[in-house]
């Protein structure tokens, strides 16, 4: 009797045992089965992941700062890559040239605009010249000037002081009144590098701003100034240098003298620079971006 208690006790066990490894079996099936379609779930989410990113548009911001001469250059260009690209937005200060390469060298912009070329010193450190369009810097005097033509010889002469009445120079017996740029200003380094009259002029004014000059001398009489020539307005006279007048065939043919480049400069090479600042210069070089600079009076590099 004994032994068929211990027989039956011993079946029972092992047939626990079975059933419960039968059990697990499936548990871990049921397991693999649900890994595996997670497996699959992640997988298909990855993708479309990948999917929605690589179809998104362009995002960021993109911040520049420098020559107020370029203010009217950047404002439309700057609206017509957000249209484009209406993930990213672009801001710009117009504080000079001097300054806004000043900004880019610490970091604090990733765009410096000149209205100059760039100094060998901003060069060695480390700011890139990106020639983006070309300007002629036109001088001006107010609507009552007789005087509609005047040498570049003795344009640097009233810069430097040593002609210092309109009838000096076949006008009227009026004294000129000599208005510049604030030191810093593009303009002023470009016009009176060219002009070979650095550190050499003598102004009753100094502006700070493109707009500032223009006002100026179509409010003064017997005033003369230096402005953007995409500025010139019929407030004012654009005087010929040397006979020639400031047009887009003089200043490509190199004819007119007072011409300079609009730089947008980057720290490094534009190919090192991210997404956003590489778009804004494909953008400009784009048939989009030449008409915007060929609508705000501007010349296209060739």
């Amino acid at each position: 009797m004994k032994k068929k208690v211990i027989a039956a006790l011993t079946t029972a066990c092992l047939m626990a045992t079975l059933f419960s490894g039968c059990g697990q079996k499936e548990v871990t099936n049921d397991q693999a089965d649900n890994q595996s379609n997670s497996a699959t779930a992640d997988a298909t989410n990855d993708g479309a992941d990948q999917e929605v990113a690589s179809g998104s548009e362009l995002t960021g911001t993109l911040t520049l700062a420098g020559s107020t001469s370029m203010e009217k250059l950047c404002e439309a260009m700057s609206e017509s890559f957000m249209e484009a690209n209406p993930g990213v937005t672009v801001t710009a200060e117009y504080t000079g040239s001097g300054a806004g390469l000043e900004s880019l060298a610490a970091g604090s912009v990733d765009i410096g605009n000149a209205s100059r070329g760039l100094k060998d010193e901003e060069k060695e450190g480390g700011s890139v010249e990106n020639i983006v369009a070309l300007d002629g810097i036109a001088v001006i005097t107010d609507k009552e000037n007789t005087v509609v033509d005047i040498t570049s010889e003795d344009l640097a002469k009233v810069y430097k002081g040593e002609v210092t009445n309109w009838s000096e120079l076949g006008g009227e017996d009026e004294a000129i009144v000599v208005i510049g740029r604030e030191a810093g200003s593009g303009t002023r380094d470009a016009f009176e590098e060219l002009l070979e009259v650095k550190d050499a002029c003598v102004y009753a004014q100094e502006l700070d701003s493109t707009g500032a000059v223009l006002a100026k001398v179509a409010s003064t009489p017997g005033a003369i100034g230096y402005v953007s020539l995409d500025v010139v307005d019929d407030t004012v006279i654009g005087l010929k240098i040397d006979g020639v007048e400031p047009t887009e065939e003089q200043i490509l043919a190199g004819s007119y003298k007072l011409q300079r480049p609009f730089v947008m400069a980057t720290k490094g090479e534009i190919s090192q620079q991210n997404e956003v600042v590489k778009a804004w210069f494909d953008y400009i070089n784009s048939e989009e971006g030449k008409a915007v600079i060929k609508k705000v009076g501007l010349i296209i590099p060739q």
